[in-house]
């Protein structure tokens, strides 16, 4: 066991690897909860877990919510059902991963959050104002990854709206006929068994375009997410000792603020420290012509959509 933890705390160590880690909550929540279930029911305690459910599930009432706002939060990361966070995953992996390439992880993670945080503030609204809904008020809950993950996949279909990807079957699919495809579903199943995830998967979608939209434009809806992380990361992290030196020997260091350390916002934006020269771009092209587009680096990456927003 002491194996599985170090492999996880190392994973949560590295960087670049948003995606992974964003899997790796959900997953190490659904199995905490599953072994809960299981524990609780074989000691003819469900109601326990039923009361421990109601305290992570997104409520549609707002009588409800109002006892609980942090629902908002854990419900995007709680699943019930092997297959619902299976494919949750699956998608969450192969989309995540090709848009952290362009964007980062810290904006994959900020378009995960607010793409949950809007499917269930869509949820709550439309089950509070929609006549059709309200009938089923009062026992309408929301769980699941779906929102978060509808803002990745329509994030990346707006972003690149002509990637490929090979699905079986049917061979290759550019990416914005699979997001095309998904939000008519969600559409399509607003009127059946559940209108709740089907609503936030929409919200979800909004979110993904917009995002994008917004980030070519130099404007990150992403700021507060990063504001918070960043606080997290600070109560976590252990301030190096310095030693202490002696009163006489202490000299004022000079400061220099030089703005060429400064990275404009459009440079932050694309995560590049500077703008790809036509050098650069002429050997990037020259190694997909030779290894493909897949033997780029992460940088390549980000220098060839920058050149490519430029021109």
């Amino acid at each position: 066991m002491n194996g599985i933890f170090d492999d996880l705390r190392n994973e949560f160590n590295k960087t670049g690897n948003a995606v992974v880690k964003l899997i790796l909550i959900n997953v190490i929540i659904y199995a905490t909860i599953l072994v809960l279930r299981t524990v609780l029911h074989y000691a003819l305690n469900s109601q326990v877990y039923e009361a421990v459910m109601s305290q992570i599930e997104l409520p549609a009432s707002l009588n409800s919510f109002i006892y609980k706002p942090w629902t908002l939060i854990t419900n995007f990361f709680v699943h019930e059902g092997f297959f619902h966070i299976l494919f949750n995953m699956l998608f969450l992996y192969w989309f995540g991963r090709v848009i952290e390439e362009y964007i980062g992880g810290r904006r994959v993670i900020a378009l995960y959050v607010i793409g949950g945080i809007s499917g269930g503030l869509v949820f709550l609204l439309m089950y509070n104002v929609t006549p059709y809904l309200q009938s089923g008020l009062a026992g309408a809950t929301l769980v699941g990854a779906s929102g978060g993950i509808f803002a990745i996949i329509v994030g990346l279909a707006t972003l690149l709206p002509d990637y490929t990807v090979f699905l079986l079957f049917l061979g290759a699919v550019r990416i914005k006929y699979i997001a095309a495809f998904y939000i008519l579903l969600s559409v399509a199943e607003l009127v059946g068994s559940n209108p709740g995830g089907n609503l936030a998967h929409l919200a979800g979608a909004l979110v993904g375009f917009g995002f994008v939209k917004s980030l070519k434009s130099g404007i990150d809806w992403g700021e507060p997410i990063y504001a918070f992380l960043d606080f997290v990361n600070a109560l976590f992290t252990p301030r190096p000792s310095r030693p202490k030196m002696p009163r006489r020997e202490r000299t004022p260091e000079p400061t220099v603020a030089s703005s060429s350390n400064k990275k404009s916002k459009s440079e932050q934006v694309n995560g590049l420290d500077s703008t790809p020269d036509q050098d650069e771009i002429d050997s990037i092209l020259d190694k997909i012509s030779k290894s493909g587009y897949e033997s780029l680096s992460r940088e390549e990456k980000q220098k060839l959509y920058k050149a490519s927003q430029q021109n």
